[in-house]
């Protein structure tokens, strides 16, 4: 298979059952990308996921455009970026209208509401793995430490996460890399 149907393919895959946005797609796009096509390594997942997250916008398109263009350039960003967006834009304008005529449905009310449990735990597992590459890479009391960190900065102290990411990959670049120390 061509490496840009199988950027489409593994795209539009992970966007198509990504139900509930970024959340959900995320944990979908980290098995494509890492697992099946090898595109990148967990460490690498990890450092898209943190600089898209750093960055203004949704967070599946990022990663689609990054991963699309390291793979082949500017067609496979442009291929990752409408297998991920075209088929949620059809898809909306689609359940919308059906949403619409059907609101008061309990079918559809327990639909939203009981994928919900699903989208956590998909989060839950990629926050694990994440979390191993971490402490593969940095050390268990240095993870924890930064972990800790930026649970106060964000929840306590409501930084923005974009600040909380940057202040990482500065000390990340001097701390952890040897640079200062």
């Amino acid at each position: 298979m061509t490496e840009w149907l199988q950027l489409l393919i593994g795209f539009f895959v992970a966007n198509v059952l990504g139900y509930g946005g970024g959340p959900a797609s995320i944990p979908l796009m980290y098995h494509e990308i890492v697992d099946r096509y090898h595109w990148t390594t967990d460490k690498e997942f990890s450092n898209i996921l943190a600089l898209g997250n750093a960055l203004p916008g949704p967070i599946a398109t990022k990663i689609a455009a990054f991963v699309g263009y390291d793979q082949i350039g500017v067609v496979g960003m442009a291929l990752a970026l409408a297998a991920t967006i075209v088929p949620s834009a059809v898809a909306l304008i689609i359940l919308l209208n059906l949403l619409q005529k059907h609101r008061q449905s309990p079918v559809v009310k327990g639909m939203t509401l009981l994928v919900q449990p699903v989208v956590a735990i998909m989060m839950v597992l990629l926050t694990w793995q994440m979390g191993r590459t971490s402490v593969e890479s940095a050390g268990l009391w240095q993870s924890l430490g930064i972990a800790a960190v930026a649970y106060w900065a964000m929840e306590r102290k409501k930084i923005h996460p974009a600040i909380v990411i940057c202040i990482a990959f500065v000390y990340g670049a001097f701390v952890l890399s040897g640079v200062l120390f």
